[in-house]
């Protein structure tokens, strides 16, 4: 590759958003915007590692993601550095923002795990979704939120959510 900026990847700022707070943000190499869905790639942006017990994110790991303008989801396909694939987590967000060189997704704390080899399906935080009072506060988001984790889980147990992706 050439110092040539045309040959360079552009980046964009992911910045995920929740209740109301920036919770982590991160640079990004943008590999695809259809104007519908925004992909990106990005190393692991956490702190060191975070083991959550049937998966662990760790420095290295690549995250390949996928943002939706018209969906109430994001997936991210998670590689380990050599290139092994870990499995899909799925964030239920709202409809994903791009302005420039940034977007902005809100979390609404449901999430989904889907192992590699798809046998383990976890639906996630769910106790959290109900703590966080977007129910009663935003009725029409809390229902978009649950359709589209069942959604996921749905195509998860399929064998369909690389459908997605394709």
């Amino acid at each position: 590759m050439s110092a040539n900026s045309a040959d360079r990847p552009a980046l964009v700022e992911v910045v995920l958003v929740k209740a109301g707070r920036t919770k982590i943000r991160y640079p990004a190499e943008l590999v695809a915007d259809d104007g519908t869905r925004v992909t990106v790639r990005a190393p692991w942006a956490g702190d060191g590692v975070r083991d959550f017990g049937f998966v662990r994110f760790e420095p290295g790991d690549v995250f390949t993601e996928h943002y939706w303008r018209d969906r109430w989801y994001s997936v991210k396909e998670v590689r380990a550095a050599d290139g092994t694939l870990k499995g899909h987590y799925c964030d239920i967000t709202r409809p994903a923002e791009r302005s420039g060189d940034r977007l902005v997704v809100e979390d609404l704390d449901l999430d989904l795990w889907v192992s590699a080899d798809g046998t383990d399906v976890r639906r996630l935080d769910e106790d959290e979704f109900a703590a966080s009072g977007l129910e009663a506060a935003d009725p029409r988001a809390a229902a978009a939120a649950v359709a589209a984790l069942d959604e996921l889980d749905a195509r998860a147990r399929a064998g369909r959510l690389g459908v997605l992706l394709g």
